[in-house]
């Protein structure tokens, strides 16, 4: 990996993205974990062609803020700018705008883990 990718992701705010859809605030505006997923998104983007076929990324810390409410409909672009390589570890400062403003910024770290092995696990997880 070499630091300096990006990537990007956007989506338009849909009724599954809101923040009422959880049930805590009857508001109709994007939603804190599906902004997180969609930063996660930019950040796979920004390694997609250089992760090994028989490698797999894991999000494994995501530290934002949350600055500014997105409401329904309106378009946000994630960005994510790998800042850093250690060993297995990918180290991510990430953002999003809607169409007014910025409204998140962060960090985000993954790894990268032999898919084999990781799969092996969940099966070992599931099999109880």
């Amino acid at each position: 990996m070499i630091p300096g990718l990006t990537g990007r992701c956007e989506m338009i705010v849909k009724e599954e993205d809101l923040v009422s859809r959880l049930g805590d605030v009857a508001v109709d505006v994007l939603s804190t974990p599906r902004l997180i997923q969609l930063l996660e998104t930019a950040a796979i983007e920004a390694i997609r062609d250089y992760i090994p076929g028989d490698q797999v990324s894991l999000g494994t810390e995501v530290m934002i803020r949350h600055l500014s409410a997105t409401p329904l409909g309106m378009k946000v672009t994630a960005n994510a700018l790998l800042k850093g390589v250690e060993k297995s570890r990918l180290l991510f400062l990430v953002d999003a705008y809607d169409e007014k403003e910025k409204v998140a910024e962060g960090e985000h770290e993954r790894i990268l883990v032999s898919k084999e092995r990781f799969l092996q696990k969940v099966e070992k997880k599931r099999a109880g």
